[in-house]
């Protein structure tokens, strides 16, 4: 039986910067927080991954899931700090994600955020109902994402 080769292609864009920018970047670079250990969790791989990359520029150490499953599977590895959680995923949504996290001895203290297209009062109700410390609604807005992380404090266990 003959396996076909996969092929990858990688796309990067280059922009140029001004010294000026180069400045503003590097007092960026300092200011920014320890590595907090943060999950993402959402099915659409895009949104997942663009999170995670802008985490990580954060100063994060990220893992991504793709699935309420497998990111309930690792909390108990990886005890992040944050979790930020789509709630409309197919098979677990992210109500049933974020109450199974909080049954975990590792879940427990982790400050877990939800990242939806939903942002109704009724929506905000039922995210806090389910565990959630606070409500983000897509796209996330850095400053937010800034001050979640600031709010975060140091890497001690929990447990």
């Amino acid at each position: 039986m003959e396996t076909a080769e996969r092929k990858r292609s990688e796309l990067v864009k280059r922009a140029p910067i001004s010294p000026a920018d180069a400045v503003q970047l590097s007092e960026f670079s300092v200011s920014t927080p320890s590595a907090r250990r943060v999950l993402v969790i959402d099915d659409d791989r895009d949104v997942a991954d663009s999170l995670a990359m802008l985490l990580d520029v954060l100063g994060c150490d990220v893992r991504t899931a793709y699935s309420g499953a497998v990111g309930v599977s690792l909390v108990a590895d990886f005890q992040p700090r944050i979790v930020f959680l789509d709630i409309g995923m197919p098979e677990m949504n992210g109500y049933e994600t974020a109450r199974r996290i909080r049954n975990e001895p590792a879940g427990r203290q982790a400050q877990l955020i939800a990242v939806t297209g939903w942002g109704q009062e009724l929506d905000k109700k039922r995210t806090r109902e389910a565990g959630f410390d606070r409500h983000l609604v897509k796209p996330a807005d850095i400053d937010i994402l800034e001050e979640i992380l600031a709010a975060c404090g140091d890497e001690s266990p929990r447990i």
